[in-house]
């Protein structure tokens, strides 16, 4: 028996109303996807990249809310935004799941197309890493070809880090923040401080007199969390593709990304975990 979507009330004349594809532009991202050679394998490789870029700018978006929220003390909706900032990131480490169907011999019949472009020109990474607190402002040089993507990059550097609105939401709470670190946005990494450490001690060993403050760390350990899993992720499928080539932008492929799983977003909120 046929069954007719429209004796369930279903719309089916499209001609003057908006479709599903008309609001989501569908033809528009599907017509996104060039290939540069008839290599079966191009299509995944553009796909993936194309959907985390998709969700790195709903990352930014709630990276962007979350930091209003606590600015603003409404920390009930920052939390809520920071546990979608993990879910985005569990969401990007499972795309290495399918992206490392890919063998090495499947790589090498397009890895000559992509010329020097390379994951780690992706401006909306640079942004993201920047809003979390890894200002390294060598990492504006892959982006001043881009007056656009430049003038993002200064933007996000004129405005607290996200770890620095944290930081300065406790000093508002009477915890003692060196000035020095919530006074100006930072233009560098973020680096340990022992002041902070005892910060997050204080908090961390009395949770119920400073619970705000003790959830608001452990949404922060979650990103990092998934943040980590995503860099070592993106190792491992690196390794598994294409071994220790040096990578297509000119890096020593592996054993840069290797070097950047040492990076820390919130040092004191794990170095603390030592001393509880």
């Amino acid at each position: 028996m046929t069954n007719d979507p429209e004796k369930h009330g279903a719309e089916t004349d499209f001609a003057r109303k908006m479709s599903y594809g008309d609001y989501l532009h569908i033809d528009t991202i599907l017509s996104a996807q060039h290939p540069l050679s008839d290599a079966p394998d191009e299509l995944l490789f553009i796909i993936q990249h194309q959907t985390s870029e998709l969700w790195m700018n709903l990352m930014l978006h709630e990276v962007a809310s979350a930091r209003r929220c606590i600015a603003a003390h409404k920390l009930p909706e920052a939390f809520k935004t920071l546990a979608r900032v993990s879910r985005i990131m569990e969401q990007l480490n499972s795309a290495w799941d399918v992206l490392r169907t890919m063998t090495p011999s499947d790589y090498t019949t397009f890895r000559d197309q992509l010329g020097m472009s390379s994951g780690f020109q992706s401006l909306q990474y640079r942004l993201i890493e920047y809003a979390l607190g890894n200002r390294n402002l060598a990492m504006l040089k892959p982006h001043s070809h881009d007056p656009v993507g430049s003038a993002r990059l200064q933007s996000e550097l004129a405005e607290l880090s996200l770890y620095q609105t944290v930081l300065t939401f406790a000093a508002q709470q009477g915890h003692d923040v060196p000035e020095a670190l919530i006074s100006t946005p930072a233009t560098a990494p973020h680096q340990a401080d022992d002041a902070v450490r005892a910060l997050w001690a204080k908090v961390y060993k009395d949770p119920a007199t400073h619970w705000t403050l003790y959830e608001l760390g452990e949404k922060l350990v979650d990103l990092e969390d998934y943040f980590r899993r995503w860099r070592f992720n993106h190792v491992t499928t690196v390794e598994r593709v294409i071994g220790f080539k040096r990578g297509t932008g000119g890096t020593g492929g592996v054993d840069y990304l290797k070097m950047m799983l040492s990076v820390e977003l919130f040092p004191e909120l794990w170095h603390v975990r030592t001393e509880l």
